[in-house]
């Protein structure tokens, strides 16, 4: 039984290293290569990943897992052996109702809608993609068909990145979220406005870029498993264990552009990294779902990055990067300014406090859209209206509207925007465990150290990769299943603190 787990190791092996290629080939489309090429390159990524699924679909892989049953069985369900047979299982089930010429349709699709986003948003021409929305929403449509008995039809597309979700288990999670926001929200923003015209000046790009790498080298990213470069949309890619990028996004009149969008980043590649070597090239080797990814993200940038210690220990240093911009700015002015609580337009740029609001916005536009209460054309105008009633702002454009985000222009429509707050929440219920077993935590992040968090996180979350399932997971790290009641807490608390509440 052994030779057969091996052979499955081998298979899976090569499967990796053809969605490896696409993801080099996506990484290079986004960053370096010259616009010519995007018809060619769709092609080509959409035909590396008809292959890899054509592999994982072939009916010996079935055969060959049906013969690793009994073995699965005999052994305990968290060892790297059952888990590898059981994840495998779920991904050959769930791949094998998808024909291998629809993924190849829909990867060709997702590629050539890039490229037209990255020229319709800075020209705000909105006209320009709908009809490739359009076909995306059609396509997203006809992927969840593939998997019929679901109650909502957003149901197995929230499935793929977020095991375990459905619209029924969100919704509900979302409006006690609200509840408690609004409320929040509302009474930090009777009290003035917190002063940040101190991050809105000219901050030159290669200082602003080397302060980045610099924080996230002590943060603990591995330079020599990793690189950061440019793009359109920040974005974490990983080729192997062993080679794990990031890309960030620079403006030189807005200081927290590039800073937290590569501190959280770095916080998707620590995960990566920190998965145990074993690992590679199985389907265990990579993070378990959408959620718990962006509890590491968030987690980073957020309750570490917009945290006083953290500042009490890096802003003498940016001020010696930015002297003319930042040496008489105050540290608890520039630490009331990265923590300035208002309506904003982008959801990239919101604050803590309201930017829950930015998802559950995008996540109700996109049940409209696939149940069919919302057409494609119609959709600008629902977004300006929401922003209108639900933030009490309008953006005077599509490009920081409906064109603001990738997600929809380049992957599918349902199943992404949920696990940005589903991030949220479980970044803050890991930090409050890592919090309980090292109550020095604070300390040593006003002293520059994160070994003790990152080591806690690599312990209870990390390594294990996709080994267990989110909820699992969670309940293991933290020992309660999933709920509102740390995050929260630390909103209240921190913000509780900065505006007298």
């Amino acid at each position: 039984m052994r030779a057969k787990l091996e052979g499955l190791r081998r298979r899976l092996g090569a499967i990796n290293d053809l969605n490896a290629a696409a993801a080099l080939l996506y990484w290079d489309q986004t960053t370096h290569m010259p616009p010519g090429g995007a018809a060619a390159r769709a092609r080509q990524i959409a035909t590396l990943r008809k292959l890899a699924h054509q592999q994982l679909i072939h009916s010996s892989m079935g055969r060959l897992l049906d013969v690793l049953t009994p073995y699965e069985k005999s052994l305990p369900y968290d060892s790297d052996e059952a888990s590898l047979i059981r994840v495998t299982r779920r991904d050959y089930e769930r791949a094998a109702k998808v024909p291998a010429a629809f993924m190849a349709q829909l990867s060709n699709h997702m590629a050539a809608t890039y490229e037209v986003w990255t020229k319709a948003r800075p020209t705000n021409d909105f006209a320009a993609v709908a009809s490739y929305l359009e076909k995306t929403l059609d396509l997203s449509r006809q992927l969840a068909d593939f998997f019929p008995g679901y109650e909502h039809i957003i149901d197995p597309l929230i499935d793929f990145s977020n095991e375990e979700m459905t619209a029924a288990t969100l919704r509900p999670l979302f409006s006690s979220l609200h509840q408690q926001l609004v409320p929040l929200a509302q009474a930090i923003m009777a009290n003035p406005v917190a002063d940040d015209a101190c991050l809105y000046q000219q901050f030159p790009e290669a200082e602003q870029l080397a302060f980045g790498l610099e924080v996230i080298a002590r943060l603990g990213y591995d330079f020599t498993r990793g690189r950061q470069d440019k793009t359109h949309h920040p974005f974490m890619i990983k080729f192997s264990l062993g080679d794990v990028r990031i890309t960030t996004r620079v403006r030189e009149d807005d200081l927290g552009e590039a800073l937290f969008s590569t501190m959280h980043e770095a916080g998707h590649a620590l995960y990566e990294q920190g998965i145990r070597m074993e690992l590679e090239g199985t389907p265990l080797a990579g993070g378990v779902s959408a959620g718990v990814h962006e509890s590491q993200s968030r987690l980073w940038e957020n309750l570490v990055g917009r945290s006083r210690g953290f500042w009490h220990f890096f802003y003498p240093r940016l001020q010696e990067v930015f002297p003319r911009q930042l040496g008489s700015v105050p540290l608890d002015t520039f630490y009331r300014a990265i923590n300035k609580v208002r309506p904003s337009l982008v959801r990239t740029n919101a604050d803590e406090v309201t930017y829950n609001l930015h998802v559950v916005i995008r996540f109700d536009l996109e049940l409209a859209l696939l149940d069919g209460t919302l057409a494609v054309r119609d959709l600008p105008e629902a977004w300006r209206e929401r922003y209108r009633t639900d933030l009490n702002i309008t953006p005077a454009d599509d490009r920081d509207g409906v064109l603001q985000d990738v997600h929809w222009y380049g992957g599918l429509i349902g199943g992404e925007f949920q696990g940005y707050t589903l991030g949220n929440l479980m970044g803050a219920q890991f930090f409050a465990a890592a919090l309980a077993a090292h109550p020095n935590l604070y300390q040593e992040i006003e002293q520059g150290k994160f070994d003790t968090l990152r080591g806690w996180l690599g312990d209870h979350v990390y390594q294990h990769g996709s080994k267990y399932q989110p909820s699992e997971l969670i309940e293991r790290a933290t020992g309660a299943p999933l709920n509102i009641d740390p995050y929260i807490h630390y909103l209240r608390t921190k913000y509780g603190e900065l505006y007298h509440l």
